[in-house]
């Protein structure tokens, strides 16, 4: 009952909302149009507001648990790479980039694994939270990727640019923070094991 009680909370509710968010977006990028785009955009948007808030609720709560240990990241990294790998054919994102992406989550992921299992607990650095901003805002951007000029009801291009021009931008520098977070984390991880 009690591990009932701790699978059935908030936090945890809107870490499986975020994974079901997941095939929606997949859905709406299959039958790309301008209106799928947006909406493809207005969910995972959503997805980005529920990661903030699930780890905020359950810090705040006092409701960690294990599973939400587990699925947290599991969910921030399905809807980002779903989001990145369905942006690749419709040319909005360049391949090597989500490949070396994918690769770093990978290997981020597989070195916290081995640190954990030998009770090496490793530092965040405030990069990875960078790198998550930019991504997520990038993202976002390259979602909507249409010119929209309804936007402050100005019609001139210089005041509009492109959503996927902005969304462009930030995924180098998204880019650029996930190499240095992922090469951070590699130097600190052999760092400590090390010692």
């Amino acid at each position: 009952m009690a591990s009932r009680q701790n699978f059935l909370n908030v936090p945890n509710a809107l870490t499986l909302a975020r994974i079901a968010a997941v095939p929606v977006v997949l859905i709406l990028l299959l039958f790309e149009s301008r209106a799928n785009c947006f909406w493809a955009a207005a969910v995972f948007s959503i997805a980005a507001i529920t990661d903030w808030l699930d780890g905020y609720l359950a810090r705040k709560w006092e409701i960690v648990t294990v599973l939400g240990k587990f699925l947290d990241p599991l969910a921030d990294k399905l809807i980002v790479m779903v989001a990145l790998i369905m942006l690749i054919p419709l040319d909005r994102v360049p391949a090597w980039a989500v490949f070396i992406i994918l690769a770093r989550e990978i290997l981020v992921t597989g070195l916290r694994s081995i640190a954990s299992s030998e009770g090496i607990v490793i530092a965040a650095s405030p990069l990875g939270k960078y790198k998550t901003i930019f991504q997520m805002i990038s993202i976002i951007a390259l979602l909507l990727h249409y010119r929209y000029y309804w936007f402050l009801g100005l019609e001139y291009e210089i005041f509009n640019p492109s959503m996927h021009n902005v969304g462009i931008v930030f995924f180098y520098v998204a880019f650029f923070l996930t190499v240095w977070s992922g090469g951070d984390y590699l130097v600190k991880f052999f760092r400590v094991l090390l010692k």
